[in-house]
């Protein structure tokens, strides 16, 4: 099983490819897309990395991907310039899943 990254900078790209992680830069909201649905219709990628600004960009899709789907697991990670955020997003999943806000 591998890892697929996919990226909206070349330098996370970079990294992560030393890493062994093959991935794809993209921008648009479309190129996302298509990047995520050819990703997870592969049956040996496991799981796909996906930067915090391209999840913004289609967090519809792959909130209701998650809901539906076991597998490949989606993980949001931060580029290269952003913080990790992730006490805000475990906050906003539980809020989201019991519809309590803490």
């Amino acid at each position: 099983m591998k890892c697929f990254l996919i990226s909206d900078n070349v330098d996370t790209k970079m990294g992560m490819r030393l890493a062994g992680v093959e991935g794809v830069v993209v921008h648009s909201r479309e190129e996302t897309l298509s990047a995520l649905k050819k990703a997870v219709s592969e049956e040996n990628i496991a799981v796909i990395m996906i930067t915090k600004k391209l999840t913004a960009l289609c967090d519809d899709y792959i909130y209701d991907y998650k809901l539906n789907n076991k597998s490949p697991l989606i993980v949001e990670i931060p580029d290269r310039h952003g913080n990790s955020g992730i006490s805000d997003t475990i906050t906003g999943y539980v809020n989201e899943a019991i519809g309590i806000k803490l």
